[in-house]
């Protein structure tokens, strides 16, 4: 149904159809006439017009066979309630160009100016990349002043920003497919190792080697690759980012990529989702300097698959939706919220990660006897399936609008009691981890109807006057109405 369309306007206008066609003129002549009705109501092609009584008996059984798949948490008071106070005043950015924001985030970044060369603190700035192809640091303090802008950073939009090592190292991916480097104002290097749009990049420290950071990123290539990078302690101008070691080849364009440590061995692995698949992929991300070595004479590797894990294992459909964007719980390694590409509405999914075990490629059966039939395969397809759908927590409908055209996107509340997704209807709405429940909707920001295209939420050391720092929680959105907007408490 149009958003414009109100039911008693529709419902006017099927009675007034069902009265026309059966030839009751007097009744329909006062039906129009006490329900305040155009005369022309319920016939010609309008919108309106176009609705029967079969399709509202179809929008029903649509609407019902939906419903069926969403799940809700039960209404409990635990620590996982959203917590309150939660942002919900919103201030508008000023950036220095009038550009649609591509990307929105609080990112520390260190020497943003050339007259800053001899101050190596990081600070946290807000970084808006737009579509003008620039990118801006503007002040988290009262006013939000803008800081730096890039005007030539990059030859196309900035996509996808990450700070490494406290803002020391800031890595970017664009339109253009490329990865670029960035220290400071200086711009250390760019590789173009993607065909085009490369929409996604993500770091992780390794554990064991402070100086080794792992790198992905994605683009519509169908393709992922991996970088690893060895930070040396100093001369930072030095530093390239290098071959890729490795890469994953896929049958469509990756929608998301996360970093997780295996919550039993801590091994790191790369979870990738993709476009028309409900299934989240797990690939290994071990590699050793004979790994990297190789990579630079033969090319990259292929990454090794370790697992997947099945968003909808009972259903009987091609594809129902694919796992857009994903993000790690702050106050859980093990619970990912994903944000769904599902029309016309966004979904939300809490969801516990099945870790793929090391060694079920290695077992056999039990003994010489054990045979595998038709039967016992069946059952073992079950039985997985029975485990993907119940590690989903909740299922559950945002109402945010969205297209086949949109981006979906989300964001933790840093405390894990709940979720921010963005819309293209102008709004943001916060769901709750525990029941799935719509909270908040944070709305006077954006104009009504635009499309907000990224959204960022944090803790963030706001300056005083005095002198010292407040932390506050904040929710960052951009939109296409041209706005940045930070949500205050």
């Amino acid at each position: 149904m149009a958003p414009s369309t109100t039911i008693d306007t529709l419902t006017g206008a099927l009675v007034a159809r069902f009265l026309r066609s059966h030839g009751y003129s007097e009744t329909l002549e006062a039906f129009l006439r006490e329900a305040e009705l155009p005369p022309d109501v319920g016939q010609g092609p309008d919108g309106i017009n176009d609705w029967t009584i079969q399709r509202l008996i179809e929008e029903k059984k649509t609407y019902d066979s939906t419903a069926n798949f969403e799940r809700y948490g039960q209404d409990e008071k635990k620590s996982t309630a959203w917590s309150e106070p939660a942002p919900s005043n919103p201030v508008v950015v000023q950036t220095p160009t009038s550009a649609n924001p591509l990307s929105v985030s609080v990112e520390q970044w260190q020497c943003p100016r050339d007259d800053d060369e001899q101050d190596a603190t990081a600070r946290s700035y807000i970084v808006s990349t737009g579509s003008d192809k620039q990118v801006h640091l503007l002040n988290t303090e009262e006013g939000n002043a803008a800081v730096a802008s890039f005007p030539g950073i990059s030859d196309s939009p900035v996509l996808s920003i990450v700070s490494i090592l406290h803002g020391r190292y800031i890595l970017m991916t664009n339109m253009s497919g490329k990865l670029l480097l960035q220290h400071g104002h200086q711009t250390l290097d760019t590789r173009k190792d993607h065909a085009k749009y490369a929409v996604k990049v993500i770091v992780f420290q390794d554990k064991s080697i402070s100086s080794k950071w792992w790198v992905a990123t994605a683009g519509w290539d169908q393709t992922v690759l991996l970088y690893c990078l060895n930070i040396p302690e100093s001369n930072a101008s030095t530093l390239r980012i290098g071959d890729p070691v490795a890469r994953i080849k896929l049958i469509s364009n990756p929608e998301s990529l996360l970093f997780v440590p295996h919550v039993d061995t801590n091994e790191l692995l790369l979870l990738v989702s993709r476009r028309d698949s409900t299934v989240i992929h797990y690939y290994q991300v071990e590699a050793d300097d004979a790994d990297v070595d190789a990579a630079r004479e033969n090319g990259p590797r292929e990454a090794r698959l370790l697992g997947q894990q099945n968003l909808a294992p009972h259903s009987n459909t091609w594809v129902a939706f694919s796992p857009a964007d994903m993000v790690l719980s702050p106050s859980d390694p093990g619970l990912l919220a994903v944000a769904t590409s599902t029309l016309p509405h966004l979904k939300v999914m809490i969801v516990r990660l099945l870790f793929p075990n090391a060694t079920a490629d290695q077992c056999g059966p039990t003994s010489t006897t054990d045979q595998i039939t038709q039967a016992s395969q069946a059952m073992a397809n079950l039985a997985i399936q029975n485990r993907e759908d119940a590690a989903i927590l909740v299922q559950a409908n945002t109402f945010a609008s969205q297209t086949a055209y949109s981006t979906p996107q989300l964001a933790w509340r840093p405390d894990g009691s709940g979720v921010w997704v963005n819309g293209d209807d102008g709004v943001v709405r916060g769901v709750e981890t525990k029941t799935g429940k719509v909270i908040a909707l944070l709305k006077g920001g954006h104009e009504p109807g635009c499309k907000v295209r990224s959204v960022w939420s944090g803790y963030v050391a706001v300056p005083q006057p005095g002198g010292h720092t407040v932390r506050e929680e904040w929710v960052i959105s951009g939109g296409f109405d041209k706005r940045v907007v930070i949500w205050k408490t």
